[in-house]
């Protein structure tokens, strides 16, 4: 339970730091946090359930839940109306 907390808040801080990089893909403060949570669960439980970070311990899930968080925030973004 632990780890999916982490993955939740590494995500959420993974999309705001991508909206923040991403001036023009950004959804604002809100949406940034909403769409890094989600992107941070779903990224962190693929990768555990792939195996991809074994033996990466808290770090790895924290690391590839920021990473999912940002990406997610990036696919969103590209449907973004300008």
């Amino acid at each position: 339970m632990d780890a999916l907390l982490w993955q939740l808040i590494s995500g959420a801080l993974g999309g705001n730091l991508a909206g923040f990089l991403m001036k023009a893909k950004s959804l604002g403060g809100l949406w940034n946090t909403v769409v890094g949570i989600l992107g941070g669960g779903i990224g962190g439980q693929l990768l555990d359930a792939l195996g991809v970070l074994q033996g990466a311990g808290l770090a790895g899930d924290i690391g590839g839940s920021a990473v999912g968080g940002g990406l997610l925030l990036f696919i969103v973004g590209l449907f973004k109306k300008s």
